[in-house]
């Protein structure tokens, strides 16, 4: 029996092949797949916590590929590597390591030069890389805990309470998540940076 899952309002859908990388075959319910994720992305942040990060550690492609697989290789075989499928979101697929150097060091010039505040560069790293999509799964908290990453390690700042929520249920959290992240596909970032302030 393979796992069913129920995809949600901005989630990704995942092709049979890579539905086949579940690493746990007891896992039927996507309630059962949270609560694995969960325990798997906790061991990831404290990770981070643990880990001496700087901004040239955290700004490279080996990075956030080690942040995504340390977060679901308990879960998933192609945790922390490049989706090899176009999605019904991101970049085209080949494009990905190109995308991702472009938003590195955008992120390293904001940083250098002052361009936004703090919470700006966190929140617009964690806007366009959900854009690009690298993975091909589990992008949105991935985008988060790097915000978190960017905000404490690289700003000394406290990292973003995102309402206090994993924002997995479709509930009006999840709701409001999606409808700021659309505002900043317009071109306006204040709602997602009020959202994950709040």
């Amino acid at each position: 029996m393979g796992l069913d899952l129920h995809y949600k309002d901005g989630q990704t859908p995942l092709d049979e092949d890579e539905k086949e990388g579940l690493k746990i075959k007891s896992i039927t319910t996507q309630e059962e797949l949270d609560e694995f994720e969960q325990l798997n992305i906790e061991k990831a942040i404290e990770w981070t916590i643990h880990t001496n990060l700087r901004a040239e550690r955290i700004l490279t492609e080996k990075f956030i590929k080690d942040l995504h697989k340390k977060m679901y290789n308990n879960v998933w075989k192609w945790a922390g590597e490049f989706r090899k499928t176009d999605k019904n979101i991101g970049v085209n697929w080949i494009q990905i390591g190109v995308e991702l150097k472009n938003l590195i060091d955008d992120t390293k010039y904001w940083i250098e030069n002052k361009t936004f505040l703090p919470e700006d560069i966190a929140i617009r790293f964690k806007h366009r890389i959900v854009a690009i999509h690298c993975f091909p799964n589990r992008n949105g908290r991935h985008s988060r805990i790097m915000a978190d990453v960017i905000i404490e390690s690289i700003f000394g700042n406290e990292i973003f309470s995102w309402r206090k929520s994993n924002m997995v249920k479709a509930n009006e959290t999840r709701k409001a998540y999606i409808k700021a992240l659309r505002e900043a596909d317009s071109g306006n970032i204040v709602p997602l940076i009020q959202f994950a302030k709040s």
